[in-house]
């Protein structure tokens, strides 16, 4: 014998059960709520974004953390050198008020270095995103909804930057900037143009991604009918469009991330980046390319660098299955 329709606990199809007490509202769960639900049940991406956010504090709190567990970074621990052979006594130099060793020839604290390094790293990486994602979303979601000549001058002029070698171009431009430039000097100089060029440069690939779902936006229902009540492309980009863009935007922006991480780490390798005494990871890596007798000098800052670029890859892949799960 089967149940009534209205009893509780009957089922009425696939998926579909009544409530087991009736009366009690149905509550609705918004697109964000349901991209947190997804993203929770995946493991991975929430250890990677638990250590993402690990990255940031340390970056943030960096002088709070080398005050209890370092030393200056540009402090010299001549005592900790052997006078021979220029490498720290012992072999690294590793003990309760060095956690990572100390450098080769001058004995800075590693662990220091590291830490500071994470802020001039993640700054860099960061900014560059942010700038890389607000050109190419403007600029991709104005060539995808006016077409024409306006989305023929824009792709035209990504495919000219896409084929620009911007690593040539980075080092010859961080080389021949003085130190003295724009009313800025120093760190803050140097910190600004490697900022510029990596974000400048690397706006078309987002923007050819925006421009492809603008493409099919634009032939959506709510945009017809915002035509049809009289709005105007500004309003319809930025009203009706922009927050149907959200979710490929941050997805591209956690994988951007680390990416620009490994490219500061590459322009401080070859010299261009930020100048010493002021720690990065690449220029760690390039000082301790002439100590290769030594692994504990590349190894940590190319630990740190290892452990951000992996984090935030699989941060970013599991937002993407949760704001995109049909692309799963």
């Amino acid at each position: 014998m089967t149940a009534p329709l209205d009893a509780p606990g009957s089922d009425l199809g696939p998926g579909i059960l009544i409530a087991e007490r009736p009366g009690i509202p149905i509550v609705g769960r918004s697109l964000g709520q349901i991209a947190w639900m997804r993203l929770k049940r995946d493991k991975v991406a929430l250890a990677g974004g638990l250590v993402v956010i690990l990255l940031i504090l340390v970056a943030i709190f960096a002088p709070l953390i080398v005050k209890v567990l370092g030393q200056d970074p540009t402090q010299f621990n001549s005592d900790m050198i052997d006078p021979a052979t220029l490498v720290p006594k012992g072999g690294t130099g590793i003990g309760p008020d060095h956690l990572f060793g100390v450098e080769p020839v001058n004995g800075r604290d590693i662990f220091s270095r590291v830490v500071y390094g994470a802020r001039i790293s993640l700054l860099i990486a960061f900014l560059a995103t942010v700038l890389s994602v607000v050109i190419g979303t403007l600029l991709g979601v104005t060539a995808g909804y006016f077409g024409g000549i306006v989305d023929s001058i824009i792709s035209k002029t990504m495919d000219v930057f896409l084929a620009f070698p911007i690593l040539v171009f980075a080092i010859a431009l961080a080389g021949v900037i003085p130190d003295t430039a724009f009313g800025l000097s120093g760190d803050t100089l140097r910190v600004s143009l490697l900022i510029f060029i990596i974000g400048f440069f690397n706006w078309p690939y987002i923007g050819r991604i925006i421009r492809g779902q603008t493409l099919s936006l634009r032939e959506r229902e709510f945009v017809d009918a915002a035509r049809s009540l009289g709005a105007r492309g500004p309003y319809i980009i930025f009203r009706e469009m922009l927050p149907n863009l959200v979710a490929p935007i941050l997805i591209y922006a956690t994988l951007l991330i680390p990416t620009n991480v490994l490219f500061e780490a590459a322009l401080s390798f070859l010299g261009v980046g930020v100048r010493p005494p002021t720690p990065t990871w690449g220029g760690m890596l390039s000082d301790a390319v002439r100590f290769y007798t030594v692994p504990h000098f590349m190894f940590f800052p190319g630990m740190a660098i290892f452990i951000t670029v992996l984090a935030f890859n699989l941060f970013g892949d599991g937002l993407r299955d949760a704001l995109d799960p049909k692309a799963r």
